[in-house]
């Protein structure tokens, strides 16, 4: 303010000077012209230093399920987050049907697991529906089998360790929804029609360029989170490599009225000279797979003949489509990330990995993603953890997307529509009535065969703990109703409660609870495992607590409580 006081009292002086009839000489002038562009600088400068003040600490680009997961992961742990969509609504192409079971855990340990069974209900009402309307029968199917391998719906729930970890019949748009919902719940700030045109890193920080319609401008943050899909701008301009196989077929989806449904039964993938097809299990929905090539534009517009076309080819019959509401192209383009950090930019979801979408196993891949990533970068920037805990990143999710991409690629290589495809599809179906291959085929499609290497002998350790009744003495609670808040927890069996001594030094970031049956177990956010012990054994905790959780020093030792 006293800055334009001054410039005012200069414009005054020169004014007074032309009503007495003086004239003002050159010299004046500039000084009042360089008096005001020193009160814009100032202001300028002003501007500027209020907008440092608006920072935050990450930037996550895109609000599809990945970027919202990893904004609430990152909210819950203390951290401010702005989240940039490039588009100004949320959108509702046909992607995923179903989420996978790590996928649905990620979202039931942070408040939407009674979103989830709603999203549910609805789907499976409007399923039966469909199904007896063409006359097919889905009870049986439902009741024995709990996945595909490449179409063959062979994967038995009697098989399996854990049955009751399954996959949702919840379709992207609803899990959007929700997603939106948890996230503004916690007030954070999602823009939309805003593009990320460019950033520079810089040692302490990043500068992103941002241009939405009402103009251009800039933000800072500590770190820049890639959560915007497989054609990802930031991977692009962060460098990263993004090395794979190129696309040999198209993928189609579509949303349409077929005039003899009845015609493209049985219900599920069948496998024909031309191709595969599935007009099953949600109201018009109908999957095709051409293996005629890649599509020569897969951006442009699907059409209703488009469809009609290629379904009358692949599946034999004389169909024809009454109505067509909505289509999309996806192909087998498998690509994998070199990392998933460089500096301070990260990657998850799509933005990392691409692959085909058969099997459903790319949503619940991403969401793990963000679940793993969250806690570690909110603890890096709290100052709780060091900033080597962001490798642990790249090296536990990267193998699990390579495991993926390789079921994938296998996948579509016997869905081909030769015999030698079809040789070694039998040969994998007759395999899979062997209790063993059906449990390590089920384990791999559900992702339920995660395991971290976390250097422990114990095969438990590393692996994605599932929900499950925790009580001590008449008290039971529900061990994801522990972790809502992003904690992580410490179940203490020992009798004399002295795990819980070791986790004091972290009580901040861990609950301790006591349970009356063991084995004591240290449970990351994330839900992972990080250790185990017997009795009173607490061999390894010390160290594990040192490697997640406990605060560090400048003499890297661990920070005991009340340091």
């Amino acid at each position: 303010m006293a800055t334009l006081e001054m410039h005012c009292r200069v414009a005054r002086r020169l004014r007074d000077r032309r009503s007495g009839g003086i004239e003002s000489d050159g010299i004046d002038m500039l000084s009042l012209i360089a008096h005001l562009f020193m009160y814009l600088v100032h202001i300028d400068i002003q501007y500027m230093e209020c907008e440092m003040e608006k920072q935050v600490d990450v930037v996550v680009v895109g609000a599809g399920p990945v970027g919202l997961l990893t904004a609430i992961e990152l909210t819950l742990s203390g951290v401010r987050v702005l989240v940039l969509e490039r588009l100004a609504s949320a959108s509702m192409a046909m992607k995923a049907m179903s989420l996978g079971p790590l996928g649905s855990e990620a979202l039931q340990r942070r408040g939407m697991a009674a979103a989830i069974a709603a999203a549910e209900a609805q789907s499976f009402a409007a399923m039966k529906q469909f199904a007896e309307q063409a006359g097919a029968e889905l009870r049986g199917r439902s009741s024995k089998f709990s996945g595909h391998f490449a179409g063959l719906p062979l994967i038995r729930k009697d098989a399996q360790k854990e049955p009751e970890r399954r996959a949702h019949a919840v379709d992207q748009p609803s899990l959007e929804a929700m997603l939106a919902d948890r996230a503004r719940a916690l007030g954070i700030e999602v823009r939309r029609a805003f593009d990320v045109t460019g950033f520079v890193q810089q040692a302490d920080g990043i500068d992103v360029e941002l241009r939405s319609p009402t103009g251009a401008g800039q933000i800072g943050c500590s770190y820049l989170v890639g959560c915007d899909g497989g054609r990802s701008l930031i991977r692009k301009m962060a460098g990263f490599e993004f090395p794979g196989t190129a696309p040999s077929l198209t993928f189609y989806q579509a949303v349409a009225e077929i005039d003899h449904p009845e015609r493209l039964l049985p219900i599920g993938w069948n496998r024909t000279s031309g191709g595969v097809f599935s007009y099953w299990p949600f109201p018009g929905r109908l999957f095709m797979l051409d293996f005629s090539g890649p599509p020569e534009d897969r951006q442009a517009p699907v059409t209703a003949e488009e469809i009609e076309v290629v379904l009358r080819r692949i599946s034999g019959t004389d169909v024809r489509v009454k109505a067509f509401e909505s289509g999309s192209r996806w192909t087998d383009n498998t690509r994998l990330a070199d990392s998933y950090r460089r500096g301070r930019v990260l990657l998850a979801g799509d933005a990392a990995h691409v692959h085909s979408p058969f099997g459903g196993q790319g949503l619940s891949l991403g969401l793990v993603d963000a679940a793993n990533l969250g806690w570690k970068l909110a603890a890096v920037i709290r100052g709780d953890m060091p900033e080597s805990l962001l490798d642990t990143y790249t090296a536990e999710r990267r193998p699990v997307a390579e495991a993926v991409l390789a079921n994938t690629r296998a996948q579509v290589a016997i869905l081909r529509p030769d015999p030698q495809a079809g040789a070694m599809r039998d040969i994998v179906a007759n395999l899979m009535q062997f209790d063993n291959v059906n449990r390590f085929i089920g384990e791999m499609m559900s992702g339920l065969s995660t395991r971290y290497d976390l250097g422990s002998e114990l095969d438990e350790v590393g692996r994605l703990i599932g929900d499950r009744s925790i009580s001590d003495g008449d008290a039971a609670v529900s061990l994801y109703d522990l972790m809502q808040d992003g904690m992580g927890v410490l179940l203490d069996a020992s009798p004399e409660r002295t795990a819980s001594r070791f986790g004091a030094a972290s009580k901040q970031r861990i609950r301790c609870v006591a349970v009356d049956r063991g084995p004591s177990m240290l449970i990351r956010p994330d839900a992972c495992i990080a250790w185990i012990g017997e009795e009173n054994n607490t061999d390894g905790l010390e160290e594990a607590l040192g490697g997640w959780f406990t605060p560090t020093r400048d003499d890297g030792s661990m920070q005991r409580s009340g340091q």
